[in-house]
């Protein structure tokens, strides 16, 4: 069985391109194997849905991004694999203009649309990414407008259906061999007329406010996660249903410990007599508060020690990650003169290291750690 294609070579682009060549591409295979151009060819609409699949990749920033670096894996998994023919109402801006995309998928230009979706980036702290917590945000956002009740017409009136396109909001015509929708110039695609506007939205249906928002931010979350919150986006048009807010959310560094995943990591200094002969010392943790750490007898610079259940909350699972303590020994820079003299006795009993030894490096231990 065959894998699937790279959407790059579907698209016949090279893998620097620029959005506006992909775009191209996409635009020139979509127009070539439609199956309004090529009615019961089963290759050129499997061609058309390809086509179609690696632009929804290519065509997105972030999508692309995880493609590039980790291959179909990255976005869902294999080419065909669950094809949303939906994905289609995404490209009426780059085909709008030449084919009936709205009839095609059973969406048509002069019905309800669905409001775009928000996007909005929230700063949190390095402990509520950790653990959670609730904010408030204040999104401005396009709502239905009260007065006109979405209309856009004046109290008392109602908007008509558009004489010239009869309220599909294209007009479609022949040419040649297949048949071109282009937007209906008299309604500009709404497939309906307003002969008296509204004056609180001014026709548009929708006036832009400012809304305040409880949100709900989980344990677990990090640099890069998104909240979906469904129906707060941008009101839709013609009684559509509005979009989805997405909050991204940023979380700060910390002084003290650093993430990878569920673990946290930090540094703590001993003293030589501590890393000589053990010590428990008390190490903070995230809370706040503090706990206890066993140091073994002659634990070298550069060890790691490990406290279970110390580190990050599973993102939507149970438990929580360990926090790894890289151990420092701290040498004196200054030593009285009796200090000086138990050093040099110590000195005589201890034999000196062997310069050929070779322990794993400081960040040999981290990745075998990390995993």
């Amino acid at each position: 069985m065959t894998g699937p294609r790279d959407y790059y070579e579907v698209l016949g682009v090279p893998r620097n391109a620029s959005e506006q060549e992909i775009k191209s591409a996409y635009r020139k295979l979509a127009l070539k194997h439609h199956p309004d151009r090529n009615p019961g060819d089963k290759q050129a609409e499997e061609s058309f849905k390809e086509a179609a699949e690696a632009y929804g990749v290519l065509g997105d920033a972030d999508k692309r991004r995880r493609y590039d670096a980790y291959g179909h894996a990255g976005v869902g998994g294999a080419s065909g694999a669950g094809f949303d023919p939906t994905i289609f109402a995404d490209f009426s801006d780059i085909l709008g203009d030449f084919f009936g995309f709205g009839d095609a998928f059973g969406r048509r230009r002069g019905g309800p649309r669905r409001g775009s979706d928000l996007r909005y980036n929230l700063e949190i702290s390095f402990e509520e990414a950790a653990f959670g917590a609730e904010t408030q945000i204040r999104i401005p956002r396009a709502e239905a407008c009260s007065t006109c009740s979405g209309s856009g017409a004046a109290p008392g009136t109602k908007p008509t259906t558009c004489p010239t396109c009869r309220g599909a909001g294209q007009v479609t015509f022949q040419q040649g061999f297949f048949s071109v929708a282009r937007t209906c110039s008299h309604c500009r695609g709404a497939g309906r007329i307003v002969t008296e506007r509204c004056k609180a939205c001014e026709g548009e249906g929708h006036l832009v406010v400012e809304r305040t928002l409880q949100i709900k931010i989980p344990p677990g979350v990090d640099t890069g996660s998104q909240l979906r919150i469904g129906g707060e986006g941008e009101a839709g048009a013609l009684g559509g249903p509005p979009g989805d807010l997405y909050v991204v959310l940023r979380a700060a560094e910390h002084a003290f410990f650093k993430r990878d995943g569920i673990h946290l990591f930090c540094e703590v200094p001993v003293s030589v007599p501590q890393a000589a002969l053990g010590a428990t010392l008390e190490v903070p943790t995230l809370e706040g508060g503090k706990t206890r750490l066993a140091v073994p007898e002659g634990t070298q610079s550069g060890t790691v020690l490990r406290v279970k259940g110390q580190g990050v909350a599973q993102l939507g699972g149970r438990g929580r990650g360990d926090l790894h303590v890289l151990v420092r020994v701290v040498v004196p820079r200054h030593l009285t003169s009796d200090q000086r003299k138990l050093f040099e006795q110590l000195a005589k009993t201890l034999p000196l290291p062997d310069v050929k030894d070779k322990d794993k490096s400081l960040l040999d231990r981290m990745k075998d750690l990390i995993g």
